[in-house]
């Protein structure tokens, strides 16, 4: 038995309730007791006074399928307090074999190269991530346009009957092995050209489950009512949750639009369960897509297989020094890699601050350049938006993400600090906590993170990563009739 107690800390449980003073023993795997805090704690204890003990950071949008394999100790995430994350967001995942039709398409490439995404199903990959054995735990949905991949021969067309009968029998074995969901990216090319009944006809399988229906809108711009009055349709067809990935209003004429879709959120879940994630930031990064080049949108390089040397530059200073205009510079680029500064402040205080959304990094980690919500998202949400502008309480911060994420996707051992969970859990210094990335150097780790268990295993300390890996590959259960909303 190996036994840790952290003496004297001040408790945020993951319920929104304000903190308590108490002394948390972990046993093994799990929290063995929190008793008062003690006027002589033990000697090999850790001194927590002045520190705050909350439940593992769980990162409800990411996409580091590949990432928990090839570097499972996920630095950028455990040194953040993170000690879960989800993947398989946005119609993307990594869990099938999705060459067989040729090149890897367009936002597949996002997760890594095509040699990858080797595994036969949705087993096999979690196998996979069982021996990898990374630093987090991993909770894993199945892609829509990954389902296209591996059936289709053209994803610029509707699936035929038989595609959707063959893409709806492999999302239904992955459910069964223990995925917790089914995500669509349909403002993308190749999901785009899905109509609405063939998303419909696959989240069938969703049916009479516990998974979730989490999606990229087909729009974030200005047909996004549209785009949202199509998930939520989804949802109800499918009698499943739905949570709108990476919620926001983009690009300049939606700007200012964020109450007016949040009504519509707040609306549809009187009657139906949803919810969002948000990310903390005023910038947005993905593949370079036509679409989003515009001139009020600064947009930096992060890659490019056309013009490698152009990384890291501004798309404007680009196409100065070529004599282009914007578009046929970015054409020139492709494919590449693309931060886009297309929100604005108001919006995403608002949508952050909201009872429904809780936080999501969708950090790009195979990005030689990513956006800085990979390594800052987590302590940027403490440190930036509770602790220094009050936003909202770090109560309500750490709500957002640990308890919030644990009942939505149905994480009934975590998510809390409470006697028989998991030990999943973060320590960390409330006056230094903070995001340290920048969009000029986004790979540096956060400050105040002093500690992080993941079932136990102590993966961080004040010496930094430890290089022990507590994670594990989480499965649904598919005994339970409640929703996770």
């Amino acid at each position: 038995m190996t036994r840790t107690i952290i003496a004297g800390v001040s408790v945020y449980d993951g319920t929104g309730a304000p903190a308590y003073g108490a002394d948390v023993e972990i046993r093994d795997d799990i929290i063995a007791s929190i008793r008062p805090a003690a006027s002589h704690p033990p000697t090999d204890s850790i001194d927590g006074r002045g520190l705050v003990l909350a439940p593992g950071f769980i990162d409800a949008h990411t996409h580091d399928d590949f990432a928990v394999i090839a570097a499972p100790a996920m630095t950028a995430k455990v040194t953040q307090g993170v000690t879960t994350v989800v993947v398989g967001n946005c119609g993307i995942s990594g869990g099938m074999d999705v060459t067989a039709h040729g090149d890897l398409p367009d936002p597949l490439v996002l997760l890594g190269a095509a040699d990858a995404f080797r595994y036969d199903d949705f087993a096999a990959y979690a196998q996979a991530v069982d021996r990898a054995g990374p630093a987090t735990n991993v909770v894993a949905l199945v892609g829509h346009t990954a389902l296209r991949a591996r059936h289709m021969d053209a994803l610029d067309r509707d699936a035929t009957g038989a595609e959707r009968t063959a893409m709806r029998a492999d999302l239904t074995t992955a459910l069964d092995a223990g995925a917790f969901g089914f995500s669509t990216g349909l403002a993308y090319a190749n999901a785009n050209a899905a109509s609405t009944e063939e998303v419909m006809e696959l989240a069938e399988a969703l049916r009479d489950t516990t998974a979730l229906y989490c999606t990229h809108l087909r729009s974030e711009a200005g047909e996004i009512v549209a785009a949202l009055d199509e998930a939520f349709a989804i949802g109800r067809h499918a009698a499943a949750p739905v949570i709108v990935s990476h919620l926001k209003c983009a690009g300049a004429p939606q700007y200012g639009r964020s109450g007016e879709i949040l009504a519509m959120l707040e609306t549809a879940a009187l009657e139906q369960p949803v919810g969002c994630d948000c990310y903390p930031y005023t910038a947005s990064s993905s593949t370079l897509d036509l679409k989003q080049v515009v001139p009020e949108t600064p947009i930096k390089i992060t890659w490019s297989e056309a013009e490698p040397a152009q990384a890291g530059r501004m798309l404007a200073d680009i196409a100065a020094d070529w004599g282009t205009d914007l578009r046929t510079a970015a054409e020139r680029l492709q494919p590449a890699g693309a931060v886009y500064h297309c929100m604005t402040d108001s919006d995403v205080d608002r949508i952050l601050a909201h009872d429904l959304t809780m936080v999501g990094s969708d950090g790009l980690p195979c990005d030689p350049r990513p956006h800085p919500r990979l390594w800052g998202s987590f302590p940027r949400v403490i440190g930036h938006y509770a602790r220094d502008r009050g936003l909202f309480s770090m109560a309500t911060a750490i709500r957002k993400m640990t308890g919030l994420p644990a009942d939505r996707f149905g994480l009934s051992d975590r998510g809390y600090v409470r006697e028989g969970l998991a030990a999943d859990l973060v320590l960390f210094d409330p006056a230094q906590i903070g995001d340290r990335a920048t969009y000029d150097d986004p790979t540096i780790p956060a400050a105040g993170i002093l500690g992080v268990w993941v079932n136990g295993i102590a993966t961080l300390t004040l010496a930094g990563p430890t290089g022990a890996r507590g994670g594990r590959m989480l499965r649904r259960p598919t005994h339970p009739t409640t929703k996770g909303l």
